[in-house]
């Protein structure tokens, strides 16, 4: 992962977005020599956000199972089939 600093940021950010579109590499942004941010292509970000919110998903699920929040299959049939009609 590449390191620049905030202040090479501002003088050189048309190079570094180049450099980022091309190597789709995230890029990390100091301040005074402390991690600041993360610069990352947009792509990726929104298929950071996707993978996200697929995971969010899954631990509501698992959430359920463990409240007991579950149907049987004749019931899950009957609440689907009211939303398919």
């Amino acid at each position: 992962m590449k390191t620049e600093l905030v202040t090479t940021l501002k003088r050189q950010a048309t190079r570094i977005l180049t450099d980022l579109h091309e190597s789709k590499e995230p890029v990390l942004i100091t301040e005074h020599g402390q991690p600041s941010a993360y610069l990352i292509d947009y792509e990726d970000f929104e298929c950071v956000k996707n993978r996200m919110k697929i995971l969010e998903g899954i631990a509501r699920g698992e959430k359920a199972v463990f409240e007991g929040r579950t149907y049987s299959e004749s019931e899950a049939e009957q609440e689907l089939s009211k939303w398919l009609k």
